[in-house]
């Protein structure tokens, strides 16, 4: 059988690949939950070991010829352990939600009681939403935000702990633009004698940069994506104590999972890597500086943001007071060439198909090279699409003032052949 690369095997596919690309180059990414992987990460993705069956562990797969696969995977264990200093680390988990699930299904039976943060109020569905098997599966209880402050509320968390009773609770959030503080969550779930669960997703890469209070050590189980801040391939990750390693590890495979995607944990060792060297710090030190000053640009231009400004990567925009959508700003800002994604606010009386927020991110802005001068003229071209969301024109000049930015900040410059 001749051997064909992509662009004569499949054309439709290539196509379609090639448009991600110039779209990506082409716009200003501002998904909170989004980066640009690095070339070396999307190379060590892109590799023969998509072929290799391994299931199980390193030194006990149920498959012959792991040798080399084994190698990866030690090696994207003890960087993981030693950027986030844990004590045992799986590396195996598919995303996020299959990482929350392992641990759920370690400890917890079906019909336990549950506690995360509401989905309205920033947290995950895999925190105990109705619509997923978080809900489904387990009695979720949800706490909230401050209805003044728009902070974590810890005192009706303890309240709701100590009348429910839960067997876990979940630290983290998808839209929360502040330090949590993982040792308050500690106290509250000693004292109800529950585990302490900290996803830590959104927060990942500032945590190994030493930016953000670490969950680690502190929580039960800790668990990550390994893009977000993180910057490497989509994926997951559990840390935890070496005494619940076992049930963890056990979980995942055979649990929920089968065979391991390796070129996957290929691209988190070199991603976990990446996040060992100074420029990481710097990184994140960046990802910060922007999203402060973009969070204060905005509040300046007249913008209310949830909790009035953002601690981390992230800004949540509170579309109340304005005659718009969380829908139709995404819209108007995707026209213009900014990706956003509208988002629930906390007492949101919006579905969250329309909502009454939209939410903004740093990292894949600072990954182009972005700094604080930057996100000023950036928040000025939010302001001007929001304001003006059905005028063509003034779209399209912005989109042209995007344009001139992504061409100064390029990104992917080597990607012309998929």
């Amino acid at each position: 059988m001749k051997e064909l690369r992509l662009k004569e095997s499949d054309p439709e596919i290539y196509a379609a690949i090639r448009a991600e690309v110039d779209r990506e180059k082409h716009n200003l990414l501002m998904i909170a939950s989004e980066n640009y992987a690095s070339r070396a990460v999307i190379d060590a993705q892109a590799n023969v070991m998509t072929n290799k069956y391994a299931e199980g562990y390193p030194g006990a797969r149920y498959y012959g010829g792991c040798e080399f696969v084994d190698v990866v995977e030690r090696l994207a264990i003890e960087r993981a352990k030693k950027v986030f200093g844990a004590e045992h680390v799986n590396v195996q988990p598919h995303c996020g939600s299959q990482a929350n699930m392992a641990v759920y299904f370690s400890f917890f039976k079906p019909g336990d009681v549950i506690m995360g943060m509401d989905l309205s109020h920033g947290g995950h569905l895999t925190h105990g939403s109705s619509v997923s098997f978080s809900g489904l599966m387990f009695k979720a209880v949800s706490y909230g935000l401050d209805p003044k402050t728009q902070r974590i509320d810890y005192s009706q968390m303890a309240d709701l702990a100590r009348k429910y009773k839960p067997k876990v609770i979940v630290a983290g959030a998808s839209a929360y633009p502040r330090t949590v503080d993982f040792q308050k969550f500690k106290e509250i779930a000693q004292a109800n004698e529950a585990y302490l669960m900290a996803d830590m997703a959104h927060i990942a890469g500032l945590v190994a940069a030493k930016l953000h209070p670490s969950p680690v050590g502190i929580a039960d189980f800790v668990t990550t994506t390994t893009h977000k801040t993180l910057r490497g391939p989509r994926g997951g990750l559990i840390l935890s104590q070496k005494k619940y390693a076992k049930k963890l590890d056990k979980a995942v495979f055979p649990g929920i999972q089968g065979g391991p995607l390796m070129h996957v944990i290929a691209a988190k060792a070199v991603a976990l890597e990446e996040a060992l060297k100074p420029e990481f710090s710097e990184y994140q030190k960046q990802v910060l500086a922007n999203s402060a000053v973009l969070a204060e640009e905005l509040m300046t231009l007249g913008f209310d943001l949830v909790t009035g400004g953002t601690d981390n990567h992230l800004i949540l925009m509170d579309l109340i007071k304005r005659d718009i959508t969380g829908q139709d700003a995404e819209m108007a800002l995707a026209n213009a060439g900014i990706v956003a994604n509208k988002n629930t606010i906390p007492f949101d009386k919006r579905g969250p198909k329309v909502t009454s927020g939209l939410r903004l991110g740093t990292p894949a802005l600072t990954t182009r090279g972005m700094k604080q001068q930057e996100m000023r003229i950036i928040a000025g071209l939010i302001k001007k699409a929001l304001e003006n969301p059905e005028s063509d024109s003034v779209l399209k000049k912005i989109r042209e003032t995007v344009s001139d930015l992504c061409r100064n900040f390029p990104i992917y410059q080597d990607l012309d052949e998929v």
